[in-house]
C-alpha cells in the first residue's frame, strides 16, 4: 500500500463545486490509471450522489455551513459539526493515507484540508470565482499550491502559491461530438428553428424560472424555441403551473439535464447564472451567453465573474431585480441578431483556458511524489 498513489478529494455543495473536482479526479486517473481516489464531501449535500455516480467512492461529513446571523445560538452547533468533522477526517486520513489532498471549496474541503495539514499531508486548492471562497481564504496559508482561474487572486492568496490554470470542466461538454441538428433533435425540437437554453445552475434559480413564467405569452408567439432546466427543488411546482400551457411543443421543460454537451450544442443561446464554472464552459466552447448573476452568494462574486466577460464584450448581462422584465425578451432580441451571436462567440472563446484539468492534475501528482 505504501507505494500505491493515493489522493483524497475534497469539497462540494453545488455542481460548481463537483464538476471541477472529479474533472481533476479523470485527469489524474487517465494520467495513473492504478492511482487510488477518495473523495470527502457533506452529508445530505449533492456530491454525495454525483461522485459515486461518476464512479467514485466518497465518505460523509455532517459539516454545514454558517447560519446568518453570525451570533445566532444555532451557530454553536454548527461549530460541534466542524469539529466534529474535522476529527471524522483525520480518522479516514489516518485509515486512507493520502500523498496529497485536493481542496475545490465547499463545507467539507475545509475540515478535510484542516486535518490533512495537521497530519502533513501536502495540499492543493482550486479556486474557481474572481471573489475567493471563505473556506479556500481559510486554507491558503497551509496550502502549498493554489490554482486560480481570474485573474488578481493574490488580493486573497499568498502570491508565491498561485497559478492560473482555469477552471476544470465536464469532458463531455467540452468532446461533444453530436451535431446541432442532432442535439436539437435529441430534445424533440425543431432543427430549423433557433433555440435559447436557460439555465439556473443545478439546484436551479427562482428569478431565472419565475422570468421565464412571466413570459410565456412572449414565448409561444416567437417562432423560438427553449430548453428550461428548472432545477430539481422547483420542478414540481412549475410544472403545477404548466399544467394550463399544455400546448407550448417550442418549451422543452426538465427538471435536469444529464447531456449538457448535448444541450449546449443544441443552443444558439444561453441564459444562465453566472457560476465560475458554466462561465468556464461558456468560454471553452464558444457559446454565446445572457448571463444572470446570483445576488444570493458571498460577496456578490457571480456579478464580478459575469462582469469578467462583460468589460471584454463576451457576453451579456441583466442584473438579478431586472431579470423578470427584461431577461426574456433581451434573449429574443439577441438570439435574431446572427453578428451579435457571432461577435459573443467570438470574443468569449478568447478567454478560455483549455487542458486546466491535466495541469492541475500534473500540480497534484508533483505534490504526491514529493510526499513520497
Amino acid at each position: 500500500m505504501d507505494n500505491e498513489l493515493r489522493i483524497v478529494i475534497s469539497g462540494g455543495g453545488t455542481g460548481g463545486h463537483i464538476f471541477p473536482a472529479v474533472s481533476i479526479a479523470n485527469a489524474i486517473k487517465a494520467k495513473r490509471p492504478e492511482a487510488k481516489i477518495l473523495f470527502v464531501g457533506a452529508l445530505g449535500r449533492m456530491e454525495m450522489q454525483r461522485v459515486p455516480a461518476a464512479g467514485y467512492e466518497i465518505k460523509g461529513l455532517p459539516v454545514r455551513g454558517l447560519i446568518r446571523p453570525l451570533w445566532s445560538p444555532k451557530n454553536i452547533g454548527v461549530l460541534i459539526d466542524y469539529l466534529k468533522s474535522k476529527g471524522m477526517a483525520k480518522k479516514i486520513i489516518k485509515d486512507f493515507k493520502p500523498m496529497a489532498a485536493v481542496g475545490v471549496g465547499g463545507y467539507a474541503s475545509g475540515a478535510t484540508l484542516d486535518a490533512a495539514h495537521a497530519l502533513g499531508i501536502p495540499s492543493l486548492i482550486q479556486e474557481q470565482n474572481s471573489y475567493a471562497g471563505k473556506t479556500n481564504k481559510m486554507l491558503s496559508t497551509k496550502a502549498d499550491k493554489i490554482c486560480v482561474a481570474y485573474d488578481g487572486m493574490e488580493r486573497f492568496f499568498p502570491a508565491d502559491k498561485i497559478m492560473m490554470t482555469g477552471n476544470p470542466v465536464r469532458q463531455n461538454i467540452v468532446n461533444a461530438e453530436i451535431s446541432h441538428e442532432d442535439a436539437v433533435k435529441q430534445f424533440g425540437l425543431d432543427p430549423e428553428k433557433k433555440t435559447i437554453l436557460i439555465v439556473g445552475g443545478s439546484l436551479g434559480a427562482r428569478t431565472v424560472n419565475e422570468s421565464v413564467l412571466a413570459h410565456l405569452k412572449e414565448i409561444k408567439e416567437s417562432g423560438v424555441q427553449f430548453i428550461w432546466q428548472t432545477g430539481k427543488y422547483y420542478h414540481e411546482s412549475i410544472m403545477q403551473k404548466m399544467a394550463s400551457h399544455n400546448d407550448m411543443p417550442m418549451l422543452k421543460v426538465m427538471d435536469f439535464i444529464s447531456d449538457m454537451g448535448a444541450a449546449y450544442k443544441a443552443a444558439d443561446l444561453v441564459i444562465s447564472r453566472a457560476g465560475a464554472s458554466s462561465i468556464s464552459e461558456f468560454c471553452l466552447i464558444g457559446k454565446p451567453v445572457i448571463l444572470v448573476p446570483s445576488p444570493n452568494v458571498a460577496e456578490d462574486h457571480q456579478t464580478k465573474n459575469a462582469m469578467a466577460l462583460v468589460e471584454k464584450d463576451a457576453a451579456l448581462m441583466v442584473k438579478d431585480v431586472e431579470a423578470k422584465d427584461n431577461v426574456i425578451k433581451l434573449a429574443l432580441t439577441t438570439v435574431g441578431d446572427a453578428a451579435k451571436l457571432e461577435s459573443l462567440a467570438t470574443n468569449v472563446k478568447k478567454l478560455g483556458l483549455p487542458h486546466s484539468a491535466d495541469i492541475i492534475a500534473d500540480e497534484v501528482l508533483k505534490l504526491a511524489e514529493n510526499k513520497k
